[in-house]
């Protein structure tokens, strides 16, 4: 079954390039992150409107959705254990494959899955993450999901050593929870935000069918491989773990890693919904992704050795 996750886009020179949602979990030894931002201060209690009918309805859906998953042994948070080997030969391949293409392309005025070859992709720039809510999201989801991302965004700044914090407002990666009305109405708030985002790129987010959990959108403006700015659409009726599923692979495929591979386990960069958080693998695939020895704008053939180096040092002598 292709995952119903979506995954990262990219819009380079006011063209939009996609890409949908997967998740990971795991730390590295010895890679110091800069320092965060400080806990903003608490906020005044918020009542939400009352969510509407198709709101309603999708949270009933995706609620079976998370309990189906679950029966399946599927949306593990462990992060990958001995279940589950790679060596470094299979993190360099599952490296190539998800941070050197993309899986979504304009076709016909719309976004279509087909994947093709990209360069390196990342940001040069410090990320700085911030959460916005739909004025029909209630105020314990609120408090959760800012909770997860500020987590989330220091562990990421530990794994890649790039400067990645929440901050309260202003941000360059900004995250959107929505619920179904919010997010068909965002069309002028994204455009806003978004100055010359193409129409495939709005009618992704303002048509997202109800298979499609979240996605996410990166801007390249000079076509050189260097993202600053990104949006994450994520719908507001997820249960608890989707919804944290949703911010894991969204934030993380933000970051650069925009594709999906059948063959990286454990990943969320997989469309067979296993994992649902960040994986240690995956930590490793971003801890690639920011190595100084790259550069972006790299073609796979100019990266493949520096990836495969690093993949041994991460690895060692395993096959």
């Amino acid at each position: 079954m292709r995952s119903a996750w979506q995954k990262a886009a990219t819009w380079a020179g006011g063209a939009a390039v996609i890409a949908a949602l997967s998740a990971c979990n795991a730390t590295a030894p010895g890679v110091s992150g800069p320092k965060t931002s400080p806990t903003p201060p608490p906020r005044a209690a918020v009542t939400p409107a009352a969510p509407g009918p198709n709101s309603e309805a999708l949270q009933t859906y995706y609620t079976a959705v998370q309990r189906s998953l679950l029966t399946q042994g599927l949306l593990r948070t462990d992060g990958g254990g001995v279940d589950v080997p790679f060596t470094q030969a299979m993190l360099a391949r599952n490296f190539e494959r998800i941070a050197l293409h993309q899986e979504y392309t304009a076709s016909g005025g719309r976004l279509v899955a087909f994947e093709n070859a990209s360069k390196l992709t990342r940001w040069e720039k410090p990320v700085r993450i911030s959460v916005h809510f739909g004025p029909t999201v209630d105020g314990a989801k609120r408090q959760k999901d800012r909770a997860t991302l500020s987590r989330f965004a220091a562990r990421l700044g530990r794994v890649t050593g790039h400067p990645i914090s929440m901050v309260s407002g202003g941000g360059n990666f900004r995250v959107y929870v929505l619920n179904e009305d919010e997010r068909r109405a965002f069309g002028p708030e994204l455009m806003r935000i978004v100055p010359g985002i193409s129409s495939a790129s709005q009618r992704a987010v303002i048509n997202m069918p109800r298979d499609t959990y979240c996605l996410v959108f990166a801007r390249d403006p000079s076509n050189s491989g260097r993202f600053d700015q990104a949006v994450a659409i994520i719908r507001g009726e997820h249960p608890d773990l989707m919804r944290t599923a949703c911010i894991h692979e969204e934030v993380a495929q933000g970051l650069g890693l925009s594709n999906d591979s059948p063959q990286a386990r454990p990943s969320i960069f997989n469309d067979d919904e296993e994992f649902g958080l960040l994986t240690t693998h995956d930590e490793m695939l971003l801890r690639i992704l920011y190595d100084k020895r790259l550069r972006p704008g790299m073609s796979a053939t100019e990266a493949r050795p520096i990836i495969h180096r690093v993949a041994h040092e991460l690895l060692g002598n395993s096959a």
